[in-house]
């Protein structure tokens, strides 16, 4: 557990990266871009979720796509926050920073904690932790929508892969920060699609496209 603490990094420090992650993660892109274009509040389309899938159901696939870039853009631009505030115990401060922002995307503040699933946020903080994770991730991810044409499917897959690819790939033991930060990833996203895991158990889970 000694690799995963290292102490010169003052507490306060690792509070202003955790608190700077969650605003980051927080920003709800996905209400904002449709408010702006004029397809009204997301929050009342659809599941009512402020991500990618949900917009994707106003009929506006660069929306969609748009909404889908800029969620996964927010999770790595706070890990890279972290790297750039905290040359010192770099794994540590990355994997706050990235757990931080994927709970501010389900659970903002000005909206009550009612936010998105976190996937797209989640690939984006694995890019910035670990780019071969995020790169594998994004390919699983894509893989299972496209081959299910299920979006939880490509989620789920490329997920419950994440905890051992950043395992394989960060060179780190599995009690360290970095597989530590990704299992909790794992698990939130996971619970976030415990609807969609019971309509998959169930074989009503929608396909993309379908009303």
């Amino acid at each position: 557990m000694s690799s995963l603490f290292h102490w010169s990094l003052m507490p306060p420090s690792l509070l202003v990266i955790a608190l700077a992650a969650y605003g980051i993660g927080s920003i709800p892109f996905g209400l904002l871009l449709t408010a702006l274009s004029g397809q009204g509040d997301i929050r009342k389309i659809g599941s009512g979720n402020i991500g990618a899938t949900n917009v994707l159901r106003t009929g506006r696939k660069g929306l969609a796509a748009a909404t889908l870039l800029l969620d996964a853009l927010k999770g790595l631009l706070a890990v890279l926050l972290a790297q750039a505030l905290s040359p010192l115990n770099t794994a540590l401060c990355l994997s706050v920073a990235g757990c931080a922002a994927v709970l501010g995307h389900c659970f903002p503040l000005w909206l009550g904690f009612r936010g998105g699933k976190g996937v797209a946020t989640g690939i984006g903080v694995f890019w910035g932790m670990c780019w071969p994770v995020g790169l594998l991730c994004t390919i699983l991810w894509l893989a299972g929508v496209r081959l299910s044409k299920i979006s939880s499917v490509g989620a789920l897959l490329a997920f419950l892969s994440a905890p051992f690819l950043m395992v394989a790939f960060s060179l780190a033991p599995i009690l360290s920060a970095r597989p530590i930060a990704a299992t909790f990833i794992t698990i939130l996203i996971l619970l976030r699609h415990h609807g969609n895991i019971a309509r998959l158990i169930n074989g009503t889970e929608p396909r993309i496209g379908q009303k």
